[in-house]
């Protein structure tokens, strides 16, 4: 579940038809691209067009090359040109590297993020042949390199054939060619043949020929490219996104070893899984407690098909079943989720009927899917997908594999292991008993709603006037004062409060009969009409938006968190189908003579009120050095960048004065390791260092801790200096390492701060005992000049200066606000704001809940540990 950025209300909405009456309102969406292709109406409605105004004669026809049509059309290749299209490019590249290890001929890939938004891809498979292409030389009448035919040629490659690929994840051809005509910039360069062999291309078209270099032993191919910001709306790759794609590559490709690198924040993960999805699924696990110790792995092949399954059930209430077919994630799984299906229900029945274990009530497959967590991995020789996103199989032939290989190995493993089996099935029992609870509830809950009569609504909803669902909405309200607010507030013709006492039941850890016994959430399901679960009837809903209100505090972001649990829980075709949103209260007001606005952010306050604060401003250091005008605002801009780095430096009881004594004079950096030993602080700026010191001292690293600090995923020197500590267990004493990642932000900013004439000193106080003259001075206008010791306060000095005249108010929580400035700033449709809920990773969303939400406190506390640091604006 996530939330989107882009905001744009007119943008129609593939998923809803809720556009609002007031154009003003700004409503946090996806949108489906700015190409006219993806957008309503595509290239038909261009085609109409034309026709509605011309004569239709054949100059009104045009021929387009390959690369202009990519370019003209990219979300026809890539989806969109927005961020999910960004990072296609990236998987693009990796899956031509993934397709060399699964045909054997390849065993390690690295991607690397560079600092200017660059990517880099290499892998250590055969390479791309670089030989003349007799086919495309002589259909083009010209000399091209095969390297050039698989750079600029639609529909070329290897994957058409079985010849250089058994299966492949990417079967149109047109993968790495439509990366290049989307690129800036690309450079390919390819060992092999005992040489290094390189070619440029700018906006896809070569710059030159393939050109031979140096003498080597090595082979692959590495890809560098840069997203061309004429297509992108954004060209910033998310670190998150790109890292768990990554990862997920070395699960379903055991034995392979990926790298990541992004140089802009020094973060990354080095992935190599040997027991594959086995080890996949323990990873989904980590934060639940599984009923069985082993991981069920069902590996097999039949006509071509291969299919690796591992399988393991927990204390859990949801499933989570991920399925891939040639790494391609299919989330809507298709024709080799359902053979599983069918098998594992078959099967678990047949046992407990076999074994005598159902008396009253027999288990349906909803029964025997509570709890469990699955991976289904399978190769296909040619698949056929649904649609062009490839998220459904088709293959009708692999079902009937699939059903017959895990019955057969499941139906033995059941016979081998009848403590686990009974276990199983004794899961399933009562989760049937559960479900049959629920639907007593869920009839009591009719039965509710028939005796009152008037549709059943609770009685504390404050109904609106319309009838229309289409225009309706329902803010459901944090507490009774809120409420009695947003009960005087609202707009009564179509927006109806619902306030909800205290916090709701936990969904994710709660039998379902449970969760309905619960009075709030009775209340909303009654509220909103549509049922819940399987019996779900959208088009029985009430609103068409489900606005959820809360406080800006822990509280509320705790309640809201349950909210969004509860509907993805129960009602996740409400989330899926985009009727779910959050509403955004302001953080500020802020008055100015007689006019009045509001902001949403802390972020965006300072940066208002630094714009505010520069003009007419100058900066001058008792050196002579003078700063003004757009150097003034570039030196602004640097210092507050590094700010919140700074605080968090010396939240860590590091002082930016002691620290700047160990900056490198060359590089101009601060180090980012700092390695405990024997209760000494040591400083590196590379892990190269790190493991330099590490082997000299013949030391190791506690793992166990470094693992807290930096997530589960230990620097490869980390990984490395672990392998020496099981050779010598005995021999070699602890270090802790700590990578310090703010350090780096403060150095990017000291690199920016480098042209414009200042440093780290600059940034530290000094002892200038006697002097009279201020070190630095802030001048605005002719008479206000301000004093400081050192550039840190030249950003709340900017500030400052912004804010006279202004008169700003901090809102802690709506239930400080009374009606009139609740609907002026979260109810009105024309000033506020709305956070629409997208589901685009189901996966992903309940791995989220599952670490949040769930029993297990290990991984929670992991979670909080490493994004302590990154905490803004808490609240206890």
């Amino acid at each position: 579940m996530s939330d989107s950025s882009a905001q744009d209300p007119s943008q129609s909405d593939a998923q809803n038809s809720d556009a609002e009456n007031a154009p003003a309102e700004q409503v946090s969406t996806e949108q489906a691209s700015a190409d006219p292709v993806s957008a309503a109406g595509g290239e038909e409605s261009s085609y109409v067009a034309l026709v509605a105004n011309s004569e239709y004669t054949d100059k009104d026809l045009q021929h387009l090359s390959d690369l202009e049509h990519v370019r003209e059309r990219p979300s026809m290749y890539i989806g969109d040109t927005f961020s999910r299209g960004l990072h296609h490019l990236v998987y693009e590249v990796v899956d031509n590297s993934i397709d060399e290890a699964m045909a054997g001929f390849a065993k390690t890939v690295s991607v690397v993020v560079h600092t200017d938004g660059s990517v880099t891809v290499e892998d250590d498979g055969r390479g791309v042949p670089v030989t003349r292409h007799d086919q495309l030389s002589e259909e083009l009448d010209r000399e091209v390199s095969t390297l050039e035919g698989v750079m600029t040629v639609l529909k070329f490659g290897g994957k058409f054939e079985k010849g250089a690929y058994q299966t492949s994840g990417g079967l149109h051809g047109v993968g790495v060619t439509v990366v290049n005509f989307l690129s800036q910039w690309a450079e390919v360069e390819v060992s092999r043949d005992g040489f290094t062999w390189t070619q440029e291309y700018e906006r896809g078209v070569p710059m030159g020929p393939v050109k031979k270099g140096r003498a080597t032993k090595k082979t692959g191919t590495k890809t560098t490219f840069k997203a061309d910001g004429q297509i992108f709306t954004t060209t910033k790759y998310a670190y998150d996104t790109l890292l768990k794609r990554l990862q997920e590559l070395a699960f379903l490709n055991s034995g392979v070893r990926i790298k990541f690198l992004d140089e802009r924040n020094g973060e990354g993960g080095d992935f190599q899984y040997n027991e594959g999805i086995v080890e996949f699924v323990q990873h989904l696990n980590r934060a639940s407690d599984a009923l069985h110790a082993d991981v069920i792995s069902i590996v097999g092949a039949r006509e071509g098909v291969e299919y690796d399954i591992a399988m393991q059930y927990t204390t859990e209430f949801t499933d989570t079943v991920q399925s891939y077919v040639n790494n391609i994630h299919t989330t809507e799984g298709g024709t080799h989720v359902s053979g599983y299906r069918s098998a594992l229900t078959r099967t678990l029945n047949t046992y407990g009927k076999k074994e005598g274990l159902f008396k009253s009530i027999t288990p349906t497959g909803d029964d025997f899917r509570e709890g469990l967590t699955a991976v289904i991995s399978v190769r296909v020789p040619h698949p056929q997908f649904e649609g062009q996103t490839k998220t459904k199989l088709g293959n009708g032939e692999v079902d009937g594999i699939i059903t017959s290989g895990v019955g057969e190995a499941l139906s033995k493993y059941l016979e081998e292991n009848p403590r686990v089996a009974k276990t199983i099935v004794r899961k399933g029992l009562l989760a049937a008993e559960a479900r049959e609870a629920a639907r007593k509830a869920k009839d009591q809950l009719r039965k509710r709603k028939d005796a009152l009569g008037g549709g059943g609504l609770p009685g504390k909803l404050r109904d609106c006037i319309s009838k229309k669902m289409e225009e309706c909405e329902v803010y459901l309200v944090e507490g009774d004062s809120a409420g009695g607010s947003a009960e005087g507030g609202r707009m009564r013709d179509f927006q109806a409060i619902l306030p909800l006492r205290g916090k709701i039941i936990n969904a994710y850890k709660s039998r379902e009969d449970k969760v309905l016994a619960n009075e709030e959430v009775q209340s909303m399901i009654q509220a909103i009409g549509t049922g819940i679960g399987v019996d779900q009837d959208l088009t029985r809903r009430r609103y068409n938006k489900i606005i959820i209100m809360t406080d800006a505090d822990v509280d509320g972001s705790h309640i809201r968190t349950l909210l969004l649990c509860f509907f993805y829980r129960q009602m996740y075709q409400l989330v899926a189908a985009g009727h779910v949103y959050v509403a955004q209260p302001p953080l500020f007001r802020v008055s100015h003579g007689k006019s009045r606005y509001y902001v949403q952010s802390e972020e965006e306050m300072k940066s208002q009120l630094l714009d505010r604060g520069l003009n007419d401003t100058v900066f001058e250091a008792e050196d002579g050095r003078r700063v003004e005008a757009d150097k003034m605002r570039a030196l602004a801009e640097a210092l507050a960048s590094m700010e919140d780095a700074i605080m968090a430096l010396e939240r860590r009881g590091v002082s930016l004065k002691v620290h700047a004594m160990r900056l490198d004079p060359v590089a101009g950096k601060l180090p980012t390791f700092l390695v405990t030993f024997q209760g000494e602080e040591h400083w590196f700026h590379t892990l190269e260092e790190v493991e330099q010191f590490l082997t000299q001292r013949g030391a190791h690293l506690d793992i166990e801790e470094d693992a807290q600090d930096d997530g589960e995923d230990a620097p490869a020197a980390s990984s490395e200096t672990a392998d020496a500590d099981a050779a010598e267990p005995d021999e070699r004493v602890v270090a802790h390492l700590t990578e310090l990642h703010e350090v780096r932000t403060i150095n990017s900013g000291l690199k920016e701060l480098q042209p414009l004439g200042f440093g780290l000193d600059d940034l530290i106080p000094v002892d200038r005992t006697g002097s009279t003259t201020p070190r630095f001075e802030l001048i605005r206008g002719e008479d206000i000049r301000r004093p400081m010791e050192d550039l840190r306060a030249l950003s709340p000095e900017i500030r400052a200066a912004g804010e006279k005249g202004l008169t700003l108010t901090r809102f802690k929580g709506l239930g400080e606000m009374n009606a009139e400035e609740l609907r002026e700033t979260t109810l009105d449709p024309a000033n506020r704001t709305l956070i629409r809920v997208n589901l685009s990773d189901a996966g992903a969303a309940d791995e989220m809940f599952r670490l949040l939400m769930g029993d297990k406190v290990e991984p929670r506390r992991e979670f909080i540990e490493t994004h302590a640091l990154d905490v803004r604006n808490l609240d206890v």
